[in-house]
């Protein structure tokens, strides 16, 4: 009896293990994902953008290009990867389809073309939005799927932006390695609070389709993007984080972006962005909302205008207070007014060094002190200009603006430095029809209120330095 009951016992096991090992033989079901392409003349770049879709770890199953206004030949360059393609990868077999969608004129511009590609990827489990100049690191869709399935809360990812600075000189070399230093520090800013993603940039973004779905429910929306925000991104990452949803910044998935390679462009495209951002931070400017302006994804926001208005008031101070104080000799140089450059200098350098594609140039940009520093300055123009076209609340047409200055027109790039020169010269001579007991009096008060000031910065800078990275790579 014993025996019997051995035996049957075995042969259960056997049995088990049998079922077990035909149900781990069946094939698994995969999510999948629909890539939406939005182009508007990326003719120079859809090519690459495309290749580095396909040759993907990870393959997106279906590929759908829309192109929105162009005027170059988009659509040709593109057609050429339409179709069907089998993708061989480590000896698995890979399929997708690219289509292309020539949508025409399209008054929505990107917000349209991105409606367009959701109707069609609506299928999907998730939707991969990249821009027509963005190009991913082989392994970027596997990454993301990796991170977005292996969690039902999060609503999306963001890919970790850098900008491509091949071949990029002079002028545009400075601005690259600018923009570089920019996205790095923006990308550790959301590493660091728990890689918790303000903004999901839509140059390589992927969202679950349900989050999007009750994106719209919530909000009465008929589609995820709107065309009434500067940042469509920035409110369907606010959107998304109300829902319930998480929207965190990959840990690996990386992608190049295309830069901005004249103070034209940069300036437009920097201004659309600050002015968009102001808009939503703003309590009640929307026509959809009464304003949320602490919002747990516009906080980031505030404290990045705040740190901006930091630096202009400290830079402006300063230049006037040393001018002022040589215009009748009373300034003495103290060394103590070296160690903000100095801790500025170290925080520059740490950030570059913790790029993981960082070059010489990254490294010379942070180190050489003046590069970034000219750079600050332009950057503070773009924030001077954004306020004030809110402030102004004149109806514009960013979008239209940065068209047009990647078309190499328009002048209101210069704008802050014109007005900036008129209004240090007003001063200037505002300041010599002053009393001498009246100007020593001004230099008085105005350099220690510079000094309380320059220490609350510096303290600010010095808790990034000495702040662990936790080995992050931007």
């Amino acid at each position: 009896m014993v025996a019997q009951n051995a035996y049957v016992t075995r042969l259960s096991h056997a049995v088990d293990n049998g079922f077990i090992a035909s149900v781990e033989a069946l094939a698994t079901q995969r999510a999948t994902i629909g890539c939406v392409i939005p182009a508007y003349n990326e003719a120079e770049s859809i090519g690459q953008v495309l290749e580095a879709l396909l040759s993907q770890t990870r393959v997106p199953d279906v590929i759908h290009v829309v192109v929105n206004n162009s005027t170059d030949n988009t659509v040709e360059v593109a057609s050429e990867y339409a179709g069907r393609h089998r993708i061989i990868v480590a000896a698995h077999e890979q399929f997708t389809e690219v289509y292309v969608h020539d949508i025409g004129r399209n008054p929505d511009k990107k917000v349209g073309a991105l409606n367009y590609g959701f109707e069609l990827v609506e299928g999907c489990d998730y939707m991969l939005g990249v821009d027509g100049d963005t190009v991913a690191e082989p392994d970027a869709v596997e990454r993301l799927e990796e991170e977005i399935v292996s969690d039902s809360r999060i609503g999306g990812i963001s890919a970790i932006y850098t900008v491509d600075d091949h071949h990029m000189r002079g002028m545009a070399g400075f601005l690259v390695a600018g923009q570089r230093t920019q996205f790095a520090a923006f990308n550790m800013q959301n590493m660091l609070r728990g890689r918790n993603m303000a903004v999901l940039g839509g140059q390589f973004s992927i969202f679950s389709m349900r989050a999007l779905l009750q994106v719209m429910l919530d909000n009465h929306q008929s589609t995820p993007w709107v065309r009434d925000s500067e940042v469509e991104d920035s409110l369907l990452s606010l959107q998304i984080k109300s829902a319930g949803f998480l929207t965190k910044i990959s840990a690996r998935a990386r992608a190049s972006v295309g830069g901005m390679t004249t103070l034209r462009s940069l300036d437009a495209q920097q201004v659309k962005w600050n002015f968009g951002a102001i808009d939503l931070m703003w309590p009640g400017q929307r026509g959809d909302t009464t304003g949320q302006p602490f919002h747990p994804n516009l906080r980031v926001r505030w404290l990045e205008n705040f740190s901006m208005l930091l630096n202009g008031v400290i830079r402006l101070l300063f230049i006037l207070l040393l001018v002022a104080s040589l215009s009748i000799n009373a300034f003495v140089f103290s060394p103590v007014w070296l160690i903000p450059p100095a801790v500025a200098l170290l925080l520059n350098v740490r950030m570059a060094l913790a790029m993981k594609n960082r070059d010489m140039k990254d490294i010379l940009f942070a180190l050489t002190f003046v590069p970034s520093e000219i750079y600050m300055w332009i950057r503070l123009g773009h924030f001077v200009r954004a306020w004030s076209k809110f402030l102004s609340r004149t109806e514009v047409d960013n979008w239209a603006a940065q068209a047009k200055a990647e078309r190499g027109a328009g002048a209101a790039f210069v704008a802050p430095a014109i007005i900036a020169t008129l209004v240090m010269a007003g001063l200037v001579v505002g300041w010599f029809t002053l009393s001498v007991a009246t100007q020593s009096s001004i230099l008085a008060v105005g350099w220690p209120v510079l000094g309380v000031i320059t220490v609350v910065q510096t303290l600010g800078m010095l808790f990034k330095l000495l702040r662990r990275q936790r080995g992050y790579r931007v």
